[in-house]
């Protein structure tokens, strides 16, 4: 599986708020980031049934250490 880099554009405060709340959570930014969007896709193919690919989205980040 290739891994690919994504740039954003995101304000300092909320960028400070994020790590902020990766930290509490025991993960970097980027982990955090990775964990959202995988319950982002879940959510929606809970709703509008599953998105036809090759990887699954959990084994595309670690669980959380809480």
């Amino acid at each position: 599986m290739a891994i690919k880099s994504v740039s954003i554009r995101i304000e300092e405060e909320m960028l400070e708020k994020l790590g902020y709340v990766a930290d509490y959570e025991g993960r970097s930014v980027n982990s955090h980031v990775l964990v959202l969007i995988r319950d982002n896709v879940k959510a929606f193919e809970a709703e509008n049934g599953e998105i036809m690919g090759t990887i699954e989205p959990d084994s595309n980040v670690k669980p959380s250490r809480k």
